[in-house]
């Protein structure tokens, strides 16, 4: 991974623990269930913002070099596994 995508889905995973820090003192507090629940939609949003940072990388590097080698059946069959994840 390039240091600069590095470095924004490692802000985006520090952010997310943040908010999960911040969802188990919300529990243990008794907040109301709606404000909770919008800090959980705020953390899979950021998971799925990395998620996508990451297979970005996935695609424009290593994909990209299988290609170039030759080998792309594998990462092609790599894809169709985690759109299958993304499709349920």
């Amino acid at each position: 991974m390039q240091s600069k995508e590095k470095k924004q889905v490692l802000n985006l995973f520090k952010t997310a623990r943040g908010q999960m820090d911040g969802i188990i003192r919300m529990i243990e507090e008794d907040r109301y269930c709606i404000d909770i629940s919008n800090q959980i939609s705020a953390v899979q949003a950021l998971l799925k913002k990395s998620n996508l940072l990451v297979l970005k990388q996935h695609l424009e590097h290593c994909v990209k070099e299988a290609f170039l080698e030759g080998k792309e059946d594998e990462k092609i069959e790599e894809i169709i596994m985690i759109l299958e994840k993304y499709m349920k």
